[in-house]
């Protein structure tokens, strides 16, 4: 494990630029049980920045396999009422949210697929008030990441088990800009410069759609929606408060039309889903929907996300990043969405968030379906970057514009 000092720098970077906790404001920590050490320190950073209250709902990963394991069907599929006022609580007081994400990836691989749909609908059904209050960013929350034993294991099998946590701790620093001998809030601001110049020439182009091509075989063709707005980096609450989002994050993103996807992408990195790790796979869209699809590895766990709810199978997000960025040079898989999708250009099924059109953030669901804004209870990236990628955009006069050659940014 890093020494404390680095450990508070990366701690004090999350409560300060990532949720950016405001005085008297109350934080909200969810995070896995293994980190608790962390999380200590990452409370006490929070008082600092002057959190009123700092609450920790700790996940154990154990605990959950044993529930899937013995529950039944019905108990799994009960959300108890003292947890849906919990989250109300959480909406009515203003909290911010820091989520410490940290999955083992392929934890469930033995668990009854069918189990892992019912406990997600019935999760993401009962707590869709506050999924909608984070997406629809009415608070400051934040994504950040560190390693369980687990996970290291996965990412680095070839190493004993310290110096698999060691390594992986050593990537995520790295990849979220935090050194001994640096100040990290600085280089975090010069990078969310650099991300809101990629939006400023996205949103002036104003692109009908995208055209995605490698040779891998993707060759998609992504509309955009209508007054769509292009974010990343650095965003504002609806009070005005400056938050980031994801840490790391290397991404410009913005919303697609629901019913505007046509043809194919092959995925370039394993998604995990519900502790399933779904490998080398393939979809084609029509006309937004997914009509086809074939995984190497855990297909029914894809078929499961493609059939979570009627959104699940469209898309809600697309995201550029150009290949030459920190987290991809690492060569590290790391079986983690939050860094895998900030090595590579990256799409979404399900949910778009809303502050991707204009006047998004204060509409309500319907108004945001009218203008063809995808709804689900799900939000799943997967990667389909590449070395080689080729995206052309084309402006609202039809000229065709390069966005991307090689794989990264061409302006």
């Amino acid at each position: 494990m890093p020494n404390v000092e680095l450990l508070r720098k990366y701690a004090r970077l999350a409560v300060r630029i990532g949720a950016n906790v405001q005085k008297g404001q109350p934080l909200l920590i969810n995070t896995n049980l293994e980190l608790k050490d962390f999380v200590r320190i990452c409370v006490e950073e929070a008082y600092k920045a002057g959190a009123s209250v700092v609450s920790v709902r700790y996940n154990d990963e154990i605990n959950n396999h044993l529930n899937f394991e013995y529950q039944s069907d019905a108990d799994l599929g009960t959300i108890p009422n003292y947890i849906v006022e919990q989250f109300k609580y959480y909406i009515e007081k203003g909290f911010a949210l820091m989520s410490i994400y940290a999955e083992t990836p392929g934890l469930m691989a033995d668990i009854d697929p069918n189990k892992l749909q019912i406990a997600g609908i019935a999760t993401n059904t009962a707590l869709k008030p506050w999924r909608e209050h984070t997406m629809g960013n009415r608070t400051q929350w934040c994504v950040i990441s560190a390693p369980t034993l687990g996970w290291a294991q996965k990412v680095f099998p070839k190493l004993n088990p310290s110096e698999a946590v060691e390594k992986l701790w050593d990537a995520i620093l790295s990849a979220v800009r935090v050194r001994e001998d640096n100040d990290p809030v600085a280089e975090w601001e010069k990078h969310n410069q650099i991300l809101r110049k990629h939006n400023q020439l996205l949103n002036d182009y104003n692109f009908k759609h995208l055209h995605f091509t490698n040779a891998l075989g993707t060759d998609l063709t992504v509309e955009l929606v209508k007054n769509h707005v292009w974010a990343g980096g650095n965003e504002k609450n609806t009070q005005g408060i400056l938050f980031n989002p994801n840490m790391p994050t290397e991404e410009n993103f913005s919303m697609p039309y629901k019913f505007g996807v046509n043809g194919k992408v092959v995925a370039t990195k394993p998604l995990n889903f519900h502790g399933k790790l779904i490998e080398d796979f393939v979809l084609t869209f029509k006309e937004g929907k997914v009509v086809e699809y074939h995984a190497k590895k855990e297909e029914a766990a894809l078929k499961d996300l493609l059939e979570f709810d009627p959104g699940s199978s469209y898309l809600g997000e697309v995201a550029l990043i150009s290949y030459n960025t920190p987290i991809s040079k690492s060569n590290i898989l790391f079986f983690n969405t939050l860094f895998d999708e900030n090595a590579s250009c990256h799409l979404a099924l399900g949910k778009a968030y809303p502050m991707n059109v204009k006047g998004g953030n204060s509409m309500s669901q319907a108004e945001l379906t009218a203008l063809g804004s995808n709804d689900s209870m799900e939000h799943e990236d997967f990667m389909f970057g590449s070395v080689d990628m080729k995206i052309v955009g084309l402006t609202q006069d039809n000229k065709e514009v390069l966005v991307f050659k090689d794989g990264n940014f061409v302006f």
